[in-house]
């Protein structure tokens, strides 16, 4: 790495940081159900939050118009106080978005400016600020749909943000790395293609772990190895929905199932790579990558079982997400030590 090209290379793992930040708070506010507690989106003025007894007492007053309180908390004693706990979360969440923006955007004119950007990498940043965008929209885009009739976001919603969350991790982090690695080196075709298969597997799997975020549907079949009653496939997994094919996007029980028994498949796949990897020369970054991987992905399972079995405790389902987060930034790194 070029020495002029460091600081590039330090904002775009901020970026990375950020990203990281924003997904493990976006953990939170899902899992204290805290995402619909903002019913309007304002660029600036939400950026400080009501502060003034009249400020909370209004914002408090326009939350019960929407659907979660109507079909919800109307039912318990739902407090000014436990409005101010929920709202805090999606707050800083969106603050945390604008921090994000803010940079990603600044530190680019600089740069840009200063011409430390070569064609290539210059085209990807451009693919990281459309990223950044979309996500934003993504985000209001889900928020929106738990503000009309439902007292819940859309779980397609959902794992469209978070998925579209990973992604510009995975992708802030590849252009990190080539500004990192510059030189290019033989590549192992197979080998890489094997990569890139578990990659997309990877993010099936974390698109399908979204589906149960949104369906709350890790409070059902907490057994493992087996479903309820001891069942490889519970017979729910195919008469929740109609026809078939909807009971595994929407059906609680189908959705487990696909995010139950993929895992199996993601845990297979990083072990047939790092069984493939110990016939070849490895350079360090390449052997570290690998191990990480291993390492991450058992330790990833495991943290799946317990979330399963104790019903996702917040701690424990944040923990699994972060676990999915790791996992998917080793593949990535590991992804590009055989790429290039």
């Amino acid at each position: 790495m070029k020495k002029d090209q460091r600081p590039v290379v330090i904002w775009l793992l901020t970026g990375c940081f950020l990203i990281f930040i924003m997904v493990v708070v976006g953990g939170i506010t899902r899992l204290t159900n805290s995402g619909l507690s903002m019913t309007d989106w304002h660029l600036v003025t939400e950026v400080i939050p009501p502060i003034t007894d009249t400020q909370w007492e209004e914002a408090f007053e326009e939350y019960k118009k929407y659907p979660e309180y109507q079909k919800i908390n109307i039912h318990f004693d739902f407090t000014l106080e436990d409005y101010q706990q929920i709202y805090f979360w999606e707050w800083f969440h969106r603050l945390l978005g604008r921090l994000l923006g803010i940079v990603f955007i600044v530190p680019f004119l600089y740069f840009l400016i200063r011409k430390k950007f070569s064609a290539e990498i210059l085209k990807k940043c451009i693919v990281l600020l459309f990223l950044g965008g979309f996500q934003g929209f993504l985000g209001w885009y889900m928020v929106k749909s738990g503000l009309i009739d439902q007292p819940d976001v859309s779980h397609y919603r959902l794992a469209m943000h978070l998925t579209t969350a990973f992604i510009t991790f995975a992708f802030t982090l590849w252009v990190a790395l080539d500004i990192m690695y510059p030189d290019k080196k033989t590549i192992k075709t197979a080998f890489r293609n094997l990569l890139r298969f578990s990659l997309a597997i990877l993010l099936i799997q974390i698109i399908w772990g979204a589906f149960v975020a949104g369906l709350n549907a890790g409070l059902i079949h907490n057994t493992w190895p087996l479903m309820n009653e001891g069942k490889l496939i519970h017979e729910t997994v195919i008469i929740e929905q109609s026809p078939l094919w909807r009971n595994f996007v929407e059906g609680k029980s189908g959705v487990q199932f696909v995010h139950r028994y993929l895992a199996y498949i993601v845990v297979a796949l990083i072990g047939i790579i790092w069984f493939k990897s110990r016939k070849f020369d490895l350079t360090g970054p390449q052997s570290n990558g690998i191990s990480a991987l291993l390492i991450l992905v058992l330790v990833q399972f495991v943290l799946g079982v317990f979330t399963l079995i104790f019903a996702v405790p917040l701690w424990l389902g944040i923990l699994h997400q972060v676990g999915a987060f790791f996992l998917l930034a080793a593949m990535t790194f590991t992804l590009h030590r055989f790429s290039r």
